[in-house]
């Protein structure tokens, strides 16, 4: 058995690695373009904020380990740029200009996602960063330290841009947020998205939204974020806008597409092509809630179906139920948490969505450093089902959304969710978790 991946990052070495612990003499090939494997992406932000932090700190294995412990034949400095799949084989260059081909029995693609960037003029110039990879990490931090950037701009209000404005401010940054849509985080609900947006303007970041992007500049000294009715001045300016599936090569060999142009695979991770696998951020998935193609890019679910697909090919028979959207992220002194369906997908998606906000403590009545809790919880009028929750909160935020996610995956109505049995002690929280809370409200309306 010939083991074929493209893409050294999450899913394909967990495939990797689960693939010579099924069948310890499987011959298992990757195929890298950079040369990073197996490094914490998500913990680039916080990283970038300790000027005294190396880079390389996270790296999680380094890439010889891969190869001398695991028998592993790794590769970077490889792009692939073509897959043959009636011939099951790919071909690509080397860093040194070389051409390559594989052949391979059973292929994965886990080529990730990349950070979209607009086609608008300026773009291209010194000092324009996207962050995704570990080699973005490290140049943004070199070219911070290099050109002492005291002023950025961020053009988008995502996950990564709320991040790295916490991230620049704790070096005494200068950040300016713009967007051209004209709702801070469409995606939560106003009440708890207004709570966000008060912190991080408390810590004086500057929040532009509803100013559509028109060019940057530079006039050798500093860069211009030249939007309708606005314009940023800025020593960097970082896009963050979101990423896309690097769908391109799977695309080009015939293989299916779907979901915001991620390569379609199955509850096996088998793509149109049943010898060949995708992963990770180019692949879709099924959500628990809708039953229905998706495409959210997840750490877990990256790492998750990079087992599945090791395990299928080593001849078991391994289904991946779903994602719920589950996410969690820090901002300055608040934690951030989502699961399951907004308002506005539920009915997408022919729910009958009705929901409740509520605002409580993070601790027991009385009991020192509670501070106040913010949820927001949907539900489904004509069936009873919990369809999502958000919450935001100093402390008690990050594990608590935890719960909702389980109660997604199990398929609970509203009621059996506000029966479960939580755990409480009065520093963690009231005798109400809550989350209880939440769900005897949300239940007065359906």
């Amino acid at each position: 058995m010939k083991l074929l991946i493209i893409g050294g990052d999450a899913a394909g070495m967990s495939a990797a690695s689960r693939a010579k612990r099924n069948i310890p003499d499987m011959d298992v090939t990757v195929l890298e373009k950079s040369f990073d494997v197996s490094y914490s992406a998500c913990g680039m932000p916080y990283n970038i904020a300790d000027t005294e932090r190396e880079i390389e700190d996270l790296v999680v294995r380094q890439a010889r380990v891969f190869r001398e412990k695991q028998g592993i034949n790794l590769l970077t400095g490889h792009l692939v740029e073509k897959i043959d799949p009636a011939d099951r084989k790919v071909f690509g260059t080397t860093n040194q200009e070389k051409a390559f081909e594989f052949s391979y029995d059973k292929l994965l693609i886990a080529t990730g996602g990349s950070p979209i960037v607009p086609d608008l003029p300026g773009f291209d110039l010194p000092g324009i960063m996207a962050l995704k990879s570990l080699d973005d990490g490290r140049k943004i931090k070199a070219y911070i330290k290099n050109h002492h950037v005291n002023k950025v701009v961020i053009i988008g209000m995502g996950y990564i841009g709320l991040e790295m404005c916490e991230a620049l401010r704790a070096q005494s940054i200068e950040v300016n947020m713009v967007k051209p849509g004209p709702v801070f985080l469409p995606w939560m609900a106003r009440e708890l998205s207004d709570i966000v947006k008060k912190a991080i303007v408390c810590y004086d970041t500057k929040i532009h939204t509803g100013y559509p992007i028109e060019k940057i500049e530079s006039d050798g000294k500093c860069l211009k974020v030249i939007c309708t009715g606005l314009t940023l001045e800025a020593g960097m300016v970082l896009a963050a806008i979101g990423i896309k599936p690097n769908s391109d090569l799977a695309a080009n060999a015939g293989i299916k597409t779907g979901i915001n142009r991620s390569i379609a695979v199955n509850r096996h991770l088998q793509t149109s092509n049943e010898n060949i696998y995708a992963a990770g951020d180019c692949a879709d998935a099924y959500h628990v809630v809708t039953e229905k193609k998706t495409w959210i890019p997840l750490a877990l679910r990256a790492n998750r179906a990079g087992w599945a697909v090791a395990d299928n090919v080593s001849g078991k028979n391994v289904e991946l139920p779903g994602i719920a959207g589950t996410a969690v992220f820090k901002v300055f002194d608040l934690e951030v948490a989502r699961t399951g369906l907004t308002e506005k997908e539920a009915e997408k998606y022919g729910f009958d969505p009705v929901s409740v906000t509520i605002k409580t403590r993070s601790r027991a009545h009385a009991h020192p450093g509670s501070s106040t809790i913010w949820i927001h919880m949907i539900g489904d009028k004509k069936t009873g089902r919990l369809l999502g929750a958000q919450m935001v909160g100093k402390e008690g935020v990050a594990h608590r959304i935890n719960a909702a996610a389980v109660a997604l995956h199990s398929l609970m109505t509203v009621d059996q969710f506000s029966q479960t049995d939580l755990a409480y002690a009065p520093p963690f929280g009231p005798v109400w978790d809550p989350l209880l809370t939440a769900s005897n409200q949300l239940l007065k309306k359906i």
